[in-house]
């Protein structure tokens, strides 16, 4: 593909270029004629393609720079009426999908983490999400308990989503060439319904555990084993006898989904 977007380092653009790549990421969002599909920064088009092919998709695309949109509108005309020049991170998602939507794209580096924060916001309407991130960060989101690289969006994306990591992409797939290697992630939503427990506390809990992830779940959770004994009025004896749970003893990395729903449990 001609390349006559130049790539902006503030949004942290690098087109991908390696057409067999394009096709497999398009290849590995699912087939649901019913449910529309939501490409996010398309740049120069080289998903958005593939996507076009595709009969059983109805897709629509947000992209934040402009340059990027007069390109699109120019070499793919059929994009005309179903693309929408935004920021995706801003976007009031139910004004433009009343119903379930998946996402597919080549995320930015710099707020790929932001955005399946949005996905999070949005779980019940986005049944499925591909897109390549930086390899560390799909890692992570991939890992169980016990990675070092496992941490708060690990927990709260698998809480809702099955992930896959489907494979690894090379620095010379793209122009400009970043400086780390790339992934391929699929996130498909779990039958979870509920987590039997309070939501904003479960966050609260494991965004404090990772916070500290090098201490015990004892020294990271001070402020909201104080918070519990406060509520139940506990004296300190009381409050002792109620830290000395051996969940205290871990460190957060070593819980997986079900456990901190459990820790959320035992701190409400």
């Amino acid at each position: 593909m001609d390349s006559k977007v130049r790539a902006k380092k503030a949004l942290g653009q690098h087109f991908l270029t390696d057409q067999g790549i394009a096709r497999s990421i398009v290849d590995a969002l699912g087939n649901d004629p019913a449910v529309d599909v939501l490409e996010v920064g398309p740049g120069m088009g080289v998903l958005t393609q593939y996507l076009l092919q595709r009969e059983d998709i109805d897709l629509r695309l947000v992209e934040i720079d402009g340059e990027s949109v007069e390109y699109l509108l120019t070499h793919f005309p059929d994009v005309q009426g179903r693309l929408l020049q935004a920021d995706f991170l801003r976007l009031p998602l139910e004004k433009y999908f009343p119903g379930p939507f998946r996402i597919i794209g080549n995320f930015p580096y710099n707020i790929s983490s932001q955005i399946f924060f949005k996905v999070l916001d949005y779980r019940d309407r986005i049944p499925e999400v591909v897109g390549m991130v930086q390899k560390e960060v799909a890692e992570r989101l991939a890992e169980g308990p016990g990675s070092k690289t496992y941490g708060i969006l690990s927990v709260l994306l698998q809480a809702w989503y099955d992930i896959e990591y489907l494979f690894t992409v090379g620095s010379g797939a793209f122009a400009p060439p970043p400086k780390v290697q790339s992934a391929v992630i699929r996130l498909r939503r779990n039958a979870r319904t509920d987590l039997g427990c309070d939501e904003a506390l479960f966050k609260a809990v494991v965004k404090t555990s990772f916070g500290q992830r090098r201490k015990t779940l004892r020294n990271s959770l001070k402020p909201l084993l104080k918070a519990k004994a406060e509520r139940e009025g506990w004296d300190e004896e009381r409050a002792a006898a109620f830290a000395a749970d051996p969940v205290f003893d871990l460190r957060p990395e070593r819980l997986g989904v079900e456990d901190f729903a459990d820790l959320t449990r035992k701190l409400s």
